[in-house]
């Protein structure tokens, strides 16, 4: 851990007093740097976790904050109009990224360096402040998630933990908007190269030809844009989860379209683990912003309460409120795994009208149990305020497979121009000759897409998870994952 103060001795009855030690304040302002996000225009990400922290709190007003050398600066205020930023000292902001524990302040009256801060003293009269520090993971404090109310309050530790998980999905969107700045740069450093190439075979060839060379580096340009964008969506690759094996594949189908197809396994308390896949209705830009809320939403939600109705509903209620997400819906599986002590793992699969998963294993006759596993009930996502999603509770043992899809592989035709549609996935599945497995079943799809005259005319996203026998079971687990862009002879597995 970075130490970035010391304490001086308080008086009695008083918190303790840090100050900030030089050469860590330095190496924290880099940090800062480091993430380029000072004075950045407003992102519906942070204002969506401010106005997530004053409702799971009860508060008129939640900010997120990063501290400069000598200013504390607001990237989202709810509930505090017309302050873009205020003075670090004395500050509640700059007092609390000198700890590692979030910062409880019942009453801001009784504090010495709080009573002060403007806030405080001034118009609004801020009496109670709870501030949970932005910490990279290498130890810098880049600034705070804060809670305020006007009158004294006190929280449970519960609360507290909560609000150090929302300071964490702060730094989870820092981290991912730094990464999608560093590719953005990449991308146009290299545009900039081939647009001199470009040009120096404009000046020796003729004009119809530097016109199509150009056009060509356009195309490719779009192409490269939107799987850039689409990576930024998809988790970089499946976790390793102990005790099951996991594969995904993702195709998009179009190079130039970004999908609305998404999926992803994460882990939460208690040795548990959910996972979901989902469909946001059309493609390209604002199908994206979609995926990109409806991701953001799923996990966050499931850290706060993991019912997977109650994750489709916050869901739901988000995307109807958050305008940023248009007219648009999405179909949504929402599961969660939590570990069995004689082996496998209880699955809870909550549906928001999507396609149903399978569950497999081999049966005596050499051929495959199939079972659909379809909650009755569960509507679309985002479609209706009042949408009710509906739940199921099964056991996945020893040498069982769950299979997740999107609508792109069953509406896939066959040579007979009609839909391989849900008998004719239920069927395939069923006739499989080979081991029910997660990576198996991906692969197996995979090559049935490929064997259809026209391939998949959708965006189709797999998720499949299985749990093997003890005695083929490797360490720790198997994360297989699959990423394609465009064509089946793209596919590649790492």
């Amino acid at each position: 851990m970075v130490q970035h103060a010391s304490a001086t001795d308080p008086a009695p009855g008083r918190r303790p007093e840090l100050v900030p030690d030089p050469d860590a304040e330095a190496a924290r302002s880099a940090a800062v740097r480091r993430y380029d996000i000072l004075d950045t225009p407003p992102d519906g990400a942070f204002d969506r976790v401010a106005a997530m922290a004053a409702r799971l709190f009860d508060v008129p007003v939640a900010t997120v904050t990063i501290v400069d050398t000598d200013r504390i600066w607001f990237k989202a205020a709810h509930g505090l109009e017309g302050v873009a930023e205020i003075g670090r000292d004395p500050g509640l902001c700059g007092s609390a990224i000198l700890r590692d524990e979030t910062m409880v302040i019942p009453d801001t009256l009784q504090d010495p360096v709080a009573a002060d801060n403007p806030l405080v003293a001034g118009e609004m009269g801020v009496r109670f402040y709870a501030a949970a520090p932005i910490t990279t993971p290498d130890g810098h404090r880049l600034g705070t998630v804060n809670v305020l109310d006007t009158r004294p309050r006190s929280i449970t530790e519960e609360d507290t933990a909560t609000l150090a998980d929302l300071a964490a999905i702060v730094l989870d969107e820092m981290e991912l908007r730094l990464s999608a700045l560093r590719a953005l740069r990449d991308e146009q450093a290299r545009r900039k190269a081939e647009k001199r190439h470009a040009e120096a075979e404009r000046a020796r060839a003729e004009a119809e030809r530097a016109a199509r060379e150009k056009a060509e580096e356009d195309k490719a340009a779009i192409a490269a844009f939107a799987s850039t964008l689409q990576r930024t969506l998809l988790p970089p690759a499946l976790p390793v989860v102990p005790g099951l094996e996991l594969a995904c594949h993702y195709r998009t189908a179009s190079a130039h379209d970004v999908g609305g197809d998404f999926y992803d396994v994460f882990p939460l308390d208690g040795g548990r683990w959910a996972f979901f896949l989902g469909d946001v209705c059309g493609k390209g830009p604002e199908a994206a912003t979609v995926t990109a809320l409806a991701r953001h939403t799923l996990r966050a939600a499931a850290q706060i309460d993991a019912d997977p109705v109650t994750v489709l509903s916050a869901l739901n209620t988000m995307l109807l409120t958050d305008v940023t997400a248009g007219r648009r819906f999405c179909t949504v599986l929402f599961g969660l795994l939590e570990p069995r002590e004689d082996g496998g793992f209880t699955v809870t699969v909550a549906t928001g009208g999507h396609p149903p998963a399978y569950h497999l294993r081999p049966d005596d006759s050499d051929a495959v149990w199939v079972r659909a596993v379809r909650p009755e009930g569960g509507m679309l996502v985002g479609a209706f305020p009042e949408a009710c999603f509906a739940r199921t509770t099964f056991s996945l043992t020893a040498g069982e497979s769950l299979f997740l899809y999107t609508d792109g592989l069953i509406e896939a035709r066959t040579a007979e121009g009609a839909m391989l549609g849900d008998h004719g996935l239920t069927g395939f599945l069923h006739q499989r000759t080979g081991p029910v497995t997660a990576p198996s079943l991906v692969e197996d799809s995979i090559t049935l897409l490929a064997s259809l005259p026209d391939g998949a005319g959708d965006d189709v996203a797999l998720l499949a998870l299985s749990v093997p026998h003890p005695d083929t079971t490797p360490d720790g687990g198997i994360a297989a994952t699959v990423h394609t862009a465009a064509a089946p002879e793209h596919f590649g597995q790492e």
